[in-house]
């Protein structure tokens, strides 16, 4: 059977789902909404958030972790997440979920090697598209879509993404899935190019940059984003070891890349004044070795094993520093990507959106906030 009459079934038999279930061509609700923060929710001005790949969470944390600096020396300022999860397996969903709350398809899962359209024939509970590909209309909401409507300011940092908003033409093969000799940038590590609403705005240009960007907006509170979101090269985020051009990879690049970056983020005036800063990784080191999960997202109607093999993206942890978190110390509660979404969306006041409307889906709470007493 060839690709085309592949991908035509796959339509089909979507088609027949959407038909059985009563799904609506509507979006998941207003962008511009707003909600109350949560009285747990310290005042929080300023996020950012750092992923490592395909790191589970013995070889990122355990005694024998080959990056001492983000495992002890950064581990002894924040709260270390113990029972933090991936969503899916391969890497692609994992950023689309956290930035979204999107559930992956087949073409998510197998990281997008073709850039393609998404094909919408509906929208389920909890806010999900049903469909299949990868870009999605610029009707499927996002959390920077929110943050823009809602008057706040974000920004994706990629290292080695060079031209800012730089994806494939659309159905155009994805060529950033290998890295190269002084570029290394993967747009699959980019979850802010599958979001038509973002590709095709006059200003992706100014929000989706270089990693180069980030020193200088870091000089100054106002030049600092509400959300900085940042993501090292195939080598930096431990993603290839070796790397292409003859660096270690791994962990131990992860280290020495996170012990630049860190503490330029940290003595920011931004972080200092109402900073947090989230390190986690997309997903565990492959869907054989783990594809487990937790806090009840479940499958979904695009993909009955988020996992491939599994419900999850298997255990992978998280650490997070703030002035509100006490350094060394742990938090046991269930959390994954979704979560993440949902506490940002809690700093912010904004809505939840797709998997972090989940029933019972924990938020960063006290546990997390452990250095805070609310009034």
């Amino acid at each position: 059977m060839n690709r085309s009459h592949r991908l035509r079934l796959a339509v089909v038999s979507l088609a027949v789902v959407a038909a059985a279930v009563g799904v609506t061509a509507s979006s998941t609700g207003s962008a511009a909404s707003t909600v109350t923060r949560p009285a747990y929710v310290p005042a929080i001005k300023h996020v950012f958030v750092i992923n490592i790949e395909n790191k589970g969470y013995d070889a990122t944390w355990g005694p024998t972790s080959a990056a001492p600096y983000l495992s002890q020396t950064l581990r002894s300022k924040g709260v270390l997440l113990n029972t933090y999860y991936g969503t899916a397996h391969n890497s692609q969903p994992n950023y689309v979920a956290q930035i979204s709350g999107q559930g992956p398809n087949l073409q998510m899962q197998l990281d997008c090697q073709l850039y393609s359209q998404f094909v919408q024939l509906g929208t389920v509970a909890p806010g999900q598209a049903l469909g299949t590909g990868c870009v999605f209309p610029a009707s499927v909401p996002s959390l920077p879509t929110q943050m823009s409507a809602a008057g706040l300011s974000w920004k994706g940092y990629m290292e080695d993404m060079g031209t800012p908003c730089r994806h494939p033409a659309l159905n155009a093969q994805d060529t950033t899935q290998s890295a190269h000799v002084g570029d290394q940038y993967a747009v699959r590590h980019n979850p802010f190019m599958y979001f038509t609403a973002i590709t095709s705005s006059p200003t992706c240009a100014q929000d989706v940059v270089d990693l180069s960007a980030l020193t200088t907006d870091l000089a100054a509170v106002s030049t600092t984003p509400n959300l900085s979101y940042i993501t090292p090269n195939l080598c930096n985020d431990g993603h290839d070891a070796p790397c292409v051009d003859g660096r270690p990879g791994g962990l131990a690049s992860v280290d020495a890349w996170l012990a630049v970056w860190v503490p330029k983020i940290l003595a920011s005036p931004a972080y200092q004044a109402d900073g947090m800063l989230v390190i986690t990784a997309d997903e565990a080191d492959s869907p054989v070795s783990d594809a487990s999960a937790c806090c009840g997202e479940g499958p979904s109607l695009n993909a009955p094993l988020p996992g491939i093999v599994g419900l999850g993206g298997g255990r992978v942890g998280a650490l997070v520093l703030s002035h509100w978190t006490s350094g060394g110390t742990w938090s046991t509660t269930p959390y994954n990507h979704y979560s993440l979404l949902a506490s940002l969306e809690d700093v912010y006041g904004l809505p939840y959106l797709g998997y972090a409307q989940t029933s019972g889906l924990n938020r960063f709470g006290l546990d997390v906030y452990n250095n805070w007493k609310p009034a």
